[in-house]
């Protein structure tokens, strides 16, 4: 049971693991990176090192009354399994 917005109630949802998409290059974050990596003046901060011991993991729920998805912000795990009841 999760709050569906489609459904402005409680309901039950199915769930399913989805690959982040790629992040839009029209973002004020994104240009205004691009903009201070432009030209010769290399990054911009210290480039971050080694690998992070978990990895976010994004989640779709879909409501089973409207059929609608919504995901909410990842969270992270270093093991993550559905599992059918």
């Amino acid at each position: 049971m999760r709050y569906s917005p489609s459904a402005g109630k409680h309901t039950e949802h199915t769930v399913e693991r989805v690959k982040k998409r790629r992040a839009s290059e029209l973002k004020w974050g994104q240009r205004r990176f691009r903009k201070a990596t432009a030209g010769y003046r290399g990054f911009p901060r210290p480039k971050p090192s080694g690998e992070k011991p978990t990895k976010r993991v994004n989640l779709v729920f879909r409501c089973t009354e409207t059929g609608k998805g919504h995901s909410p912000a990842g969270k992270r795990a270093k093991k993550f399994e559905l599992i059918d009841k």
